[in-house]
């Protein structure tokens, strides 16, 4: 089980790494929400991988789940969905100014003041 989960963690977090080298705007949007969700399974295996066991400690249970990773990635997806929101307005904002969603750092008109200067 800990290694399907593992293996899980792991494709996730390179597929979204290829996505987020990307120069278009929405593969990039994708490779973060793809590097959030391997953040928050990673988070939420931290606290043990239990099958069966009690959410509430009780007199008698041996084996329970820990409430602390659950939380904390209630809390991480509450935070990358709010994050994805503005960062999908931010990216519709430069894609209706430029007409285009590339990922360019270089501004227009750059390349050829350096080609002139060789």
């Amino acid at each position: 089980m800990e290694f399907l989960v593992a293996s899980a963690i792991g494709i996730m977090t390179a597929a979204g790494l290829y996505l987020l080298l990307r120069l278009r705007t929405f593969p990039v949007i994708l490779g973060i929400s793809l590097l959030t969700y391997a953040v928050n399974v990673f988070l939420f295996t931290s606290g043990r991988l239990t099958v069966g066991g009690a959410p509430i400690l009780r007199d008698g249970v041996t084996q329970y789940a820990d409430p602390l990773p659950q939380a904390l990635v209630l809390t991480a997806i509450v935070i990358s969905f709010g994050m994805t929101a503005v960062v999908v307005m931010i990216a519709l904002g430069a894609f209706l100014g430029s007409n285009n969603d590339f990922v360019d750092d270089q501004p227009e008109g750059q390349d050829d003041q350096m080609e002139g200067r060789s």
